[in-house]
């Protein structure tokens, strides 16, 4: 049977990853006799996007843009493993390319957000702050139009996801906690803005403001799952459990922030998060930081940087972990690599780059 039509039940979700190792030793089988198969990159890059396999997918990652140069969707796909391995400046490279390809082509209205989506996520990583805004700025102002049919509702999760990953990423928790569902808006997607609210009243500890947004999350949850009463339940739902966790953190329940918040973390340790989605393990980082657990936040910070690498906030994160613990060389290390990653934004006046700069200039001297 030709691959393309048992390949996608072979991707299917499975946390033991038995099927998406199966269909890359398969498309490797398919590879070594047509090496310029667009659909085998394609795929071979679908079947890797996890942390566990994503340095399996980077060779196809890099060959599958050439393949089909021409392609908008070709042009982003790289950006999947790209992300998962935290290279940021061949992800933006990347979604540049996608971007610009669609508006150039009949590709519809998703064909330009999706990568626009990444790199949003992207430019954030690398303190490009202003380019963040930007390219959130240009999303949200897309007219509800030209989407192909059936995928009209990526319109509002746009509208929802691109100004909530902005407002946490850069720690704007009042922005987070101010947010508003998007009218028009499925309970799916009012979920993201519920959840993005919680999140940052509960890191303002607004614990009225947390109550509110998560009775609303539930509820609009609840009526998606009576829209959708066939569909599969996740094995954790995410945002949910998050939400939760910034609740009971709120209100001085540390320990059940944490129950709810580590079957995220062991979901995403077994097929990995979205890859432009916050890690659960770096909130469990820095909850145990606000609670003044700087040895614990940091061995949380290495593992959530060990499956999703090069974040801004897991390396601020660790380094400021590790020079509460008078770790110094090390906390230098992690600051020396967020500087790194941010050699473009050296104008960035985000107080993490500043806190790092200093840090690494003082110990310099010392």
């Amino acid at each position: 049977m030709p691959y393309r039509y048992w390949l996608p039940s072979l991707l299917a979700s499975d946390t033991s990853l038995q099927y998406a190792k199966k269909a890359v030793g398969l498309l490797n089988g398919v590879l070594a006799t047509d090496p310029e198969h667009p659909g085998v990159a394609h795929y071979l890059i679908h079947a890797c996007d996890n942390p566990v396999m994503a340095q399996e997918g980077l060779g196809a990652a890099k060959r599958y843009a050439m393949i089909a140069p021409s392609s908008p969707h070709a042009l982003h796909m790289p950006s999947h493993v790209f992300a998962r391995l935290g290279l940021w400046q061949e992800d933006i490279s990347s979604n540049l390319a996608a971007v610009a390809s669609a508006l150039h082509g009949p590709s519809g209205t998703e064909a330009r957000l999706h990568p626009m989506d990444f790199l949003e996520y992207a430019y954030l990583q690398t303190g490009q702050d202003d380019k963040g805004r930007a390219i959130e700025a240009q999303a949200l102002a897309l007219k509800n139009e030209g989407f192909t049919r059936g995928l009209e509702p990526y319109y509002f999760h746009v509208q929802a996801h691109f100004p909530a990953l902005l407002a946490l990423e850069t720690k704007d928790w009042k922005a987070a906690e101010s947010l508003q569902p998007i009218v028009g808006a499925n309970p799916r997607v009012r979920a993201i803005t519920y959840w993005a609210q919680a999140v940052g009243a509960g890191r303002l500890g607004d614990v009225a403001a947390v109550r509110v947004a998560v009775h609303n999350l539930d509820d609009a949850l609840e009526a998606d799952k009576k829209s959708h009463p066939d569909s599969p339940a996740p094995p954790v739902d995410t945002n949910k459990n998050e939400a939760h966790a910034w609740l009971a953190f709120a209100e001085k329940d540390s320990a059940a922030a944490f129950e709810l918040i580590k079957p995220v973390i062991q979901f995403q340790d077994e097929v990995g998060k979205g890859e432009v989605e916050l890690p659960a393990r770096e909130m469990y980082a820095d909850m145990l930081l606000e609670l003044n657990r700087p040895k614990e936040a940091l061995e949380q910070y290495r593992l959530s940087l060990k499956s999703d690498p090069n974040r801004f906030n897991g390396l601020y994160g660790a380094g400021r972990s590790a020079e509460l613990a008078n770790q110094k060389t090390l906390a230098g290390t992690y600051y020396k690599r967020l500087l790194d990653n941010c050699d473009l934004s050296t104008e960035s006046d985000r107080p993490e780059l500043q806190h790092a700069k200093r840090f690494v200039a003082e110990t310099a001297i010392q």
